[in-house]
């Protein structure tokens, strides 16, 4: 994101907190959506992801006040949310203000009692919802930094990652794993993360990509999806109980090698959910592998192959995902894959710059061929990780 959009969407954000609340913020504290390039579903089974923090943010704009209340606004939403943080109960929190109000409450968790202060927050943002970029991570991350430094927590930024995966998983009630907060708090320019979900070390790995002038696309399908219904959460107990059957704590303990045996061992739906983990596990490493050895030109292949796994193993993929990725791919694209949870969402493609507005008009013309909504389809490129902005 150029210095002069950001500074527009900060703007933004603070002018809204003034009319929203009647008084300028103490400051301004943004988070960015991710793009995971490759490792879908890997995370909540203790595997390795590698995402890219992305250049759209969500900005939130807040102030610390002298009770115990809460108070929350979003420019998507209207009216404000109050609270209070003796009464912060997840069964409680609903809706939109689930996430930041969540983040408080995980805060609150291991503060000492009656210490912290009421604060007001308010949020914008430019991260498309319900297109698979992680939104809800981004408006956790922003909320989570700010009130980590307006509480005086010093809160690292791991930990700040798991409060923002409690958030999501106890309040919002989606069972996501930690990639999405790890991405948007630790993510940095032209640069992938590496993250080792088990150990949640996070190496970040150069990408390279303008250099070689290529580029990511997104392919938003305008098909909207929640981690928080029943597709995602019955294919996480799938991994559970295969990982169980197989003797393991996680799928994180199988390999390539253990395939043979997994296919003896458990029914056919929870073999291909347990493949498919196991094989984008490898994907991962393979894709940094070859991302240092031979260049950003070489991850295509691994796109595409991670995209028929989700597609046939994992079954999260939609047709409108399959035929994103199917034009990008018959238009120039050095590789495609459905991102984020599935069901719905975006995909992405890794495409040469000047074969961008090819690419581009085939997808629209497929997508309207098809009697499908129009896509949104547009670059991205990696970005800093949650910071303050003033």
């Amino acid at each position: 994101m150029s210095g002069f959009l950001r500074e527009g969407l900060v703007r933004q954000g603070t002018d809204y907190f003034t009319r929203e609340f009647g008084v300028a913020p103490d400051g301004a504290w943004s988070a960015p959506g991710r793009v995971n390039v490759i490792g879908e579903h890997t995370d909540y089974n203790d595997g390795f992801a590698f995402p890219i923090a992305i250049d759209k943010r969500t900005v939130v704009a807040a102030r610390s006040r002298g009770d115990r209340i809460l108070r929350v606004a979003s420019s998507a939403f209207s009216g404000v949310v109050e609270s209070n943080l003796d009464k912060l109960n997840p069964e409680d929190l609903k809706g939109w203000a689930a996430y930041p109000l969540g983040v408080a409450w995980a805060l609150v968790q291991d503060a000492p009692a009656g210490t912290l202060t009421g604060v007001d927050l308010a949020l914008s943002s430019d991260v498309p919802a319900g297109a698979g970029l992680s939104s809800s991570a981004a408006v956790e991350c922003a909320v989570a930094l700010a009130l980590n430094e307006l509480w005086k927590l010093g809160l690292g930024r791991q930990a700040l990652a798991r409060i923002g995966q409690l958030a999501e998983n106890r309040v919002v009630g989606a069972p996501t794993g930690i990639m999405d907060q790890s991405a948007s708090l630790l993510g940095e320019p032209d640069h992938g993360l590496l993250l080792d979900c088990q150990s949640l070390q996070a190496e970040s790995v150069p990408l390279g990509f303008a250099a070689a002038e290529l580029g990511l696309l997104v392919i938003d399908t305008r098909t909207s999806h929640s981690h928080a219904d029943g597709g995602y959460a019955s294919r996480r107990r799938s991994c559970e109980d295969g990982a169980k059957a197989m003797g393991v704590s996680s799928l994180r303990a199988l390999g390539p090698e253990d395939l043979p045996r997994a296919a003896g061992v458990l029914d056919g739906e929870t073999f291909r959910r347990v493949r498919h983990v196991v094989t984008e596990n490898q994907r991962v490493l393979d894709t940094v592998a070859a991302l240092r050895a031979e260049g950003p030109a070489a991850v295509g292949p691994f796109l595409n192959a991670s995209h028929a796994s989700m597609r046939d193993d994992f079954e999260i993929s939609t047709p409108e995902l399959d035929l994103a990725v199917s034009a990008a791919q018959a238009f120039g694209a050095l590789g495609a894959r459905m991102t984020g949870g599935g069901f719905g969402g975006a995909a992405i493609a890794l495409v040469r710059n000047s074969d961008t507005p090819r690419v581009k008009d085939g997808i629209a013309r497929e997508f309207a061929r098809a009697g499908f909504t129009a896509p949104r389809v547009f670059p991205v490129s990696a970005s800093a990780g949650a910071r303050r902005e003033e």
